[in-house]
Parts: structure tokens; sequence; C-alpha cells
């Protein structure tokens, strides 16, 4: 099982979008500063997930949730 994800900077409103196999692992390694291109942004909390049964799958969703239409999805399911 993967998981797609999409953070969000409690301080600065950054979204951060990735995937794991691991969910709270990774929320907490993000926000324990382990990922050095967002350390600065940290705290992080988590505004978004969804699974996928297996890695192809996960990483066209991750795409596409890094694309403009994917980033106004996001916008849209969070207002």
């Amino acid at each position: 099982m993967y998981y797609v994800y999409v953070i969000q900077s409690e301080k600065y409103g950054k979204n951060y979008t990735g995937l794991t196999t691991n969910l709270d692992k990774r929320i907490k390694e993000h926000n324990s500063g382990k990922t050095k291109s967002i350390k600065p942004y940290i705290p992080y909390k988590l505004i978004y997930h969804e699974t996928a049964s297996d890695l192809l799958q996960a990483r066209k969703r991750e795409k596409y949730l890094k694309s403009a239409t994917g980033r106004n999805f996001i916008k849209k399911n969070l207002e």
C-alpha cells in the first residue's frame, strides 16, 4: 500500500506533495527536519492523502497532484 500525501507548512502555507509506504513515519521525518529542501518551513500538517495499490499508480497520482490541475483539485477540496 502506498500513500500520496500533501502537507502544508503551518507558518508559511506552502504545500509539499510526496508518496510513501508509511505515512505517520514520513510526516514525523518532515517535521523533525530530515528533509533538507523543506526544513525551513516546518512544522507541517497533513492536509490531504489518498492510497494507491502499487507504486506506478502512486507516482502517477503524485505527478497529477503536483500539476496545476492537481493543485487546483487540492485547493477546491480543502475549502
